[in-house]
């Protein structure tokens, strides 16, 4: 027999700090009860046990405070985020049939301490789940503690038996209490014996096992040392009595308590939707409750529809109509059909298939309008099923004909939400007719010189093996270049190198370490190279090859309803992220060419991030200079560093320009030092010269968070939301990150919804003078147009209009528009 028993509080708190800020559609945080239940399965499953229990700590003096009036004194309370989610989390493991315990006057430990004694005396083994090292004093023959540790951001697990306790400190698990006397333990508020690190401490309990035998032996220790020890004595043994769990807890159960038994299926079930749990009811095995729906499919028998809610699965549309959900085969007419309104889920491969004969109509487009709602909300089918009514479906064939049924309701819902925030505008002007541009964008694709690319991918090939040869010669052997652990016993422990801090993985090798060591060694350079070379063959040379398609053209996807600050995505491939920063990456551009007989005309936006925030922070320094027509980066140093335009230094320029864009993200003195390569106290002078200087901005970035604050979201010039719950987290680093957020979004925002505003004009101009040119990429803040080369200086003056007239604002918006054969050339 086996019980598993779980440290309630280390791991609640443990799973709240690890997991980002969660909550249900009711606001209530739920991110420490899905943390806690995560790891409540991860480890049922790795211990296998026959019982399993929970202990927590009660809120009130323990036996210890009464020994010691500062113990845990230093400790702030329990986050009101936190706290909130015990009982709940109390209140499933009762569902669960999980035994729990708690009492007053004793600490989770103690009654842990009583459990693990319990199975010792009845021949039963013990697994303890805590982060709490005070237990390895409790492991034995029988009892092992199961300790969740995290590793550069992965969660790991650490396993501690005798033998584990004896190979990490040199000594039995019983004598880490006299361990904690000597040394402490400062989140406890343990003194232990001043002056005595852990370092000390370990010695000591190797060479004399316990407090006791170290105080009979002083004259044998250094003076140093000793003296010491002699003047915290009194400290030590009371250390020792704090730190010594009990294990005579008086507490009242019996062993079939604890056995793992059945589920109270319906309160659990409750528990997790309410808490919107779902991994967890999968992790738990329940299914969710169904809700019969009223359906019967019959074939479509010509009628016509005003309005039209339909679903397409497996090439069949699913329609609601007067007599229940149709199902139509052939449903092209319908959707040419301009006389009908249409309400359905993701349209855009509909859009593809019209666009081949028709320009349609946006539809309504239930992902959109969730995505305009709530960009962090899922927007997937059944989950805004899920969201807007009590029903659990699955992507069945039945469970599309059921979600044809709701769409009626969920529309209904998300128009009267999206009508009260006034967003009617984002969706209808915005959004929606966004996803037929992006359509029309995916069936024109991007052509690519494929046998350019060929070769370009030969070329990197061969510099990489010689660029390997070289490595292996500098270094005096062979080794797997791609391997952390080999190559930092090369580079630190073979050459000798330095910034060679060892950590239980081995030495770090990251890119930041690599730079620093560039100037040490010439091998450094090389592996700098090497990983250039390998990361631009193996994620664009053999990436971009296996997606050109027949016609000879990379069509991406592109995705309008994935970030949370309004901006397109690409994926299949993500041609967003083709590098532009080493000659060698721009080259890449070279193989995204015209078609034959077209040229490419591309624009993108100068500075628009900085103009959205002159004009939203309404800063008349930053509007006027802007305004002169003057380089804003020149200007900004020239006030910043007290010298006249002419005088300013490209290193000024550089300083000014790293602000410049640095400060809608909140950035730090210690960011900017390590960005522009001075030192912190520098760069918080230039960040106070720039603020003093644009005193509407700052207002602008303070009044931004304050209304974050207050609202929970951000607010774009078009009113699109980005909500962060990071603002009212307690834990410091996820609130720095909502306040950086909440300066960000409105501009990041403003950006992306005028650069799709541009999208979408641009492609109406070219349809309405029938021009043949074709919106193919967009990437961050530029266009990329394919047109014939007969329309070229038409296309040029209509993307550049419609660009720098997407919005008015109270700063001039400028686009460049510039042609070439290739993408390259275009730049």
């Amino acid at each position: 027999m086996k019980l598993l028993i779980f440290d309630g509080n280390s791991i609640i708190n443990r799973a709240f700090y690890a997991i980002k800020s969660l909550t249900n559609k009711d606001g209530f945080p739920t991110n420490a009860l899905h943390g806690f239940l995560k790891l409540y399965f991860k480890y049922l499953e790795m211990s296998e046990p026959d019982m399993v229990a929970v202990a927590f700590d009660v809120r009130a003096k323990t036996f210890r405070h009464l020994m010691y009036d500062g113990y845990k004194a230093q400790r702030k309370g329990m986050p009101d985020e936190l706290a909130a989610q015990l009982e709940p989390l109390k209140d499933i493991l009762s569902a669960m049939n999980v035994k729990i315990f708690e009492k007053e006057g004793f600490e989770a430990d103690d009654i842990i301490g009583t459990m693990s004694k319990y199975c010792t005396q009845n021949g039963f083994e013990c697994d303890i789940v805590s982060g709490d090292r005070d237990d390895f004093q409790l492991v034995s023959k029988a009892v092992r503690v199961i300790m969740p540790v995290t590793r550069a951001g992965a969660s790991e697990v650490e396993l501690y038996d005798e033998q584990a306790i004896l190979s990490k400190y040199g000594f039995e698990p019983e004598k880490i209490i006299d361990l904690k006397a000597v040394m402490g333990d400062s989140s406890d508020n343990i003194k232990g014996v001043a002056g005595i690190g852990e370092k000390g401490a370990t010695e000591l309990i190797r060479e004399y096992g316990t407090i006791e035998r170290i105080y009979e032996n002083l004259d044998k220790i250094k003076p140093a040392l000793a003296k010491k020890l002699e003047a915290g004595k009194e400290d030590a043994f009371l250390s020792k009595a704090l730190a010594t769990i009990k294990t005579d807890v008086p507490l009242d159960f019996s062993k079939d308590e604890l056995l793992i038994k059945e589920y109270n299926e319906d309160a659990l079930l409750a528990l997790l939707e309410k808490y919107e749990l779902s991994s967890i009811i999968s992790q738990a095995g329940l299914k969710r409750q169904k809700k019969s729906l009223d359906i019967s499919i019959s074939d479509y028998s010509g009628e016509s529809f005003e309005r039209l809610y339909f679903l397409i699965y497996n090439n069949i549309m699913y329609a609601k109509g007067e007599n229940g959900c149709i199902r139509i085969a052939d449903y092209m007419p319908l959707l040419k059909d301009e006389g009908t309104e249409k309400f359905t889920f993701e349209p855009k491969s509909i859009y593809k298939a019209l666009l081949k004969e028709t320009e349609p109509k946006p539809f309504y487009d239930i992902s959109v309008a969730q995505y305009v709602i709530n960009p962090s909300l899922k927007t997937g089918l059944l989950d805004i099923v899920r969201h807007y009514t009590d029903y659990e479906l699955e992507n069945t064939e039945e469970g599309i004909a059921a979600a044809v049924m709701l769409l009626e309701e969920i529309v209904q819902k998300q128009l009267e939400i999206i009508e009260k925030r006034e967003q009617s505008s984002l969706l209808y002007d915005i959004e929606l007719p966004l996803t037929v541009v992006l359509a029309d964008m995916e069936n024109c694709g991007f052509s690519v010189d494929k046998e350019a690319l060929i070769e370009y991918n030969e070329r990197i090939t061969k510099h990489i093996n010689e660029t390997e040869q070289r490595i292996f010669f500098l270094a005096g052997e062979q080794f797997n270049i791609n391997s952390p652990k080999q190559l930092g016993e090369v580079l630190f422990e073979r050459l000798g190198l330095p910034h060679g801090k060892k950590t239980k993985s081995g030495y770090s090798t990251s890119a930041d370490i690599l730079q620093k060591l560039a100037p040490y060694h010439e091998i450094v350079r090389e592996i700098l190279d090497y990983r250039q070379h390998v990361k631009l063959k193996s994620t664009y040379c053999d990436g971009l090859l296996k997606v050109i398609a027949q016609d000879g053209k990379i069509h991406s996807s592109f995705n309008q309803t994935v970030t949370q600050t309004g901006r397109i995505s690409s994926t299949e491939p993500n041609l967003q992220n083709i590098p532009v920063r080493t000659p060698l990456g721009k080259e890449m551009r070279k193989m995204f060419v015209a078609g034959e007989g077209n040229v490419l005309v591309d624009a993108d936006y100068s500075q628009i991030e900085l103009r959205v925030l002159a004009h939203m922070a309404d800063d008349k320094q930053m509007l006027s200079a802007f305004e002169s027509g003057k380089d804003i980066h020149s200007v900004t140093a020239a006030s910043v560093f007290g010298v006249p335009e002419p005088f300013v230094t490209p290193e000024m320029r550089r300083a000014a320009k790293a602000v410049n864009f640095g400060i809608v993200y909140g950035i730090s003195d210690f960011s900017l030092a390590g960005d522009i390569g001075t030192t912190k106290k520098e760069a918080k002078k230039y960040i106070d010269s720039y603020l003093a200087l644009y005193s509407g901005v700052a207002e602008f970035m303070k009044s931004s968070v304050e209304l974050a604050k207050s609202t929970g979201y951000a607010l774009t010039l078009a009113n699109r939301r980005r909500y962060i719950p990071e603002l009212s987290a307690s834990n410091f680093m996820l609130r720095s990150f909502g306040e950086r957020a909440a300066m960000n979004a409105p501009i990041q925002g403003t950006a992306a919804d005028i650069i799709k505003i541009a999208m979408i004009n641009v492609r109406y101009a070219l349809l309405k003078e029938g021009l043949k040119a074709k919106l193919i990429l967009q990437v961050h803040d530029e266009l990329i147009i394919e047109a014939p080369e007969n329309e070229r200086e038409r296309v040029m003056e209509i993307i550049s209009y419609e660009m720098e007239n997407a919005l008015k604002l109270n700063v001039r918006l400028t686009a460049d528009a510039t042609f070439g054969r290739s993408w390259y050339e275009c730049k």
